[in-house]
């Protein structure tokens, strides 16, 4: 019944909206169902093991509003799987809800704030990111500062949030602050600063992740650290990122953290080569501190392979350890034009582990190599009309055993490959806006 109050609800903004000279409203609807072959996806399969099919779909609704000073933000999404639910049903196990529901004010040009359910999307979504690629998206409830200068070449944004579970349901909570059955933060800091130069830009980035610890329900909070610059230097532009993440995690211990990327790009006559370095520090098998740098909430499915085996909700550790490996990725980018509204991208990727993994529970049988295995990236893409956007991928992984050491199980022989397609309609439905 909630979920079909949402559709009277937009009905009354758009009506209030078309009635205010003084506003701008847009309303844009976007369909986006992807089928997908799974057949080694995050981690490798057994021969015995059937490939998975399905189809998932999004179904979003943005409504944007603008007047003066003020916006308001409405984005309304279902995900569902097709045939989830029977054709006649009462209840249905897919996802509606609110994707962002924010406010905006403008005190001046310079500065003012957002307030409500928002995505957070910034550099190139390394570490704060819209995780656009799942179907549900990512979105904080925060409040967000913004401060920029007069030609808008430097920037500032603060955000502050606090969560809290729903147990028990207001109005019956009268004491206690817990936050329990919510894998999230429970107080986040976050400070932002970027400047644009003529051939590049530089940022500073503080993050502050405070975590309930389960067992006496103290917090822990973890603070990342990170600079972040790019640089065109004649025909090759550069980029490098450095991370370090202190503090402690949410089960309390200490962490110590480190990731530092590097990247080339050259642009030849064909197209564009890539060629770049990632390091994500990772905990050796009897270690107590956590030194596994966490990503945290970044758009990972864009970094470490579309295969998603590292960072993507799934672990990649020792057996019996229980400790993040780590990453190291060697790769290749490029892009091939094929029409004036197509193109082919192909990525390589190497990995290794930053740590030695063993053979087995214990250090009495050695160690495998470091390296993890190959992965190679093939996705085809194509403008059909202005709104329509066609997307084909294939992915395959070549592992090595040390990968399936680190993934608890599998087997690296057999086939391990991914296959998807996906077409995405996003047309702006209705406009208040002049042309």
């Amino acid at each position: 019944m909630r979920k079909l109050i949402h559709i009277p609800i937009v009905a009354l903004l758009i009506l209030f909206a078309s009635n205010d000279l003084s506003a701008q409203f847009t309303l844009t609807g976007e369909l986006r169902p992807r089928t997908e072959f799974r057949n080694g996806f995050k981690r490798l399969r057994e021969k015995s093991t059937d490939p998975a099919f399905f189809i998932e779909q999004r179904s979003r609704l943005y409504f944007d509003f603008k007047r003066e000073k003020i916006r308001v933000n409405i984005s309304l999404q279902d995900v569902r799987i097709w045939g989830a639910a029977d054709q006649i049903y009462k209840e249905d196990p897919s996802l509606t809800n609110v994707y962002e529901a924010f406010a905006a004010y403008s005190f001046n040009e310079k500065y003012g704030f957002k307030i409500g359910r928002q995505a957070m999307d910034y550099n190139n979504a390394r570490f704060l990111g819209n995780l656009d690629w799942a179907q549900q998206g990512r979105s904080h409830d925060a409040l967000l500062f913004t401060g920029k200068n007069a030609d808008r070449k430097s920037e500032l944004h603060l955000a502050f949030a606090y969560n809290q579970s729903m147990d028990p349901i207001e109005p019956r909570n009268l004491g206690g602050t817990e936050y329990i059955g919510v894998s999230n933060y429970k107080t986040m800091i976050f400070g932002w600063w970027n400047k644009k130069f003529e051939n590049g830009g530089i940022s500073a980035l503080f993050h502050n992740d405070g975590r309930q610890v389960q067992t006496d329900t103290s917090m822990a909070h973890r603070q990342t650290y990170a600079i972040l610059g790019n640089y065109n230097l004649g025909g090759v532009k550069l980029d490098g990122e450095f991370y370090y993440q202190g503090g402690k995690n949410g089960n309390a211990v200490e962490v110590s953290g480190l990731m530092f990327t590097l990247h080339g790009t050259y642009d030849t006559d064909i197209t564009p080569l890539t060629l770049g370095f990632e390091y994500l520090s990772g905990t050796a098998r009897g270690e107590d501190k956590d030194k596994s740098f966490n990503p945290l909430y970044g758009t990972n499915h864009k970094f470490y392979g579309f295969m998603d085996y590292f960072y993507v909700g799934n672990y990649h550790g020792q057996a019996g350890g229980g400790k993040t490996s780590g990453l190291i990725d060697l790769h290749l980018k490029t892009k091939f034009k094929i029409g004036n509204k197509s193109n082919l991208a192909a990525n390589l990727h190497y990995f290794m582990s930053p740590v030695k993994i063993y053979r087995g529970f214990g250090t009495a049988n050695g160690t495998y190599g470091s390296s993890l295995g190959t992965e190679v990236d093939l996705v085809y893409t194509a403008v059909l009309a202005k709104d329509v956007k066609f997307n084909l991928g294939y992915s395959q992984m070549f592992a090595t055993e040390a990968m399936e050491a680190v993934k608890d199980g599998g087997d690296r022989s057999a086939l391990n490959n991914w296959a998807w397609a996906m077409i995405a309609f996003k047309p702006q439905l209705f406009s208040t806006a002049k042309d």
